[in-house]
């Protein structure tokens, strides 16, 4: 590296974006679903089980934070390689 040419990166720009603990996209789709089935249904159980999901998938964020985005190429790429 040349000295006097560093520029500053923010950290912002390395680091996932965190709603709750979670990534965003699987932070609001947990909680539309968990809140649609809890008060548009009515069925109140849903939201313990919510609050369980969202502290399991939370520790599962913290250690490897870009689990979520691994896991979705991995279900979109194909599933038989050929040679």
């Amino acid at each position: 590296m040349i000295d006097g040419f560093e520029i500053p990166l923010h950290r912002s720009l390395t680091e996932v974006i965190l709603l709750g603990g979670l990534p965003r996209t699987v932070g609001l789709i947990l909680w539309t679903i968990s809140v649609a089935l809890a008060f548009g249904m009515q069925q109140l159980w849903v939201l313990p089980v919510a609050i369980v999901l969202h502290v399991l998938l939370m520790a599962l964020t913290r250690r490897d934070p870009f689990f979520f985005d691994v896991f979705i190429r991995a279900l979109k790429s194909p599933k038989i390689l050929y040679p």
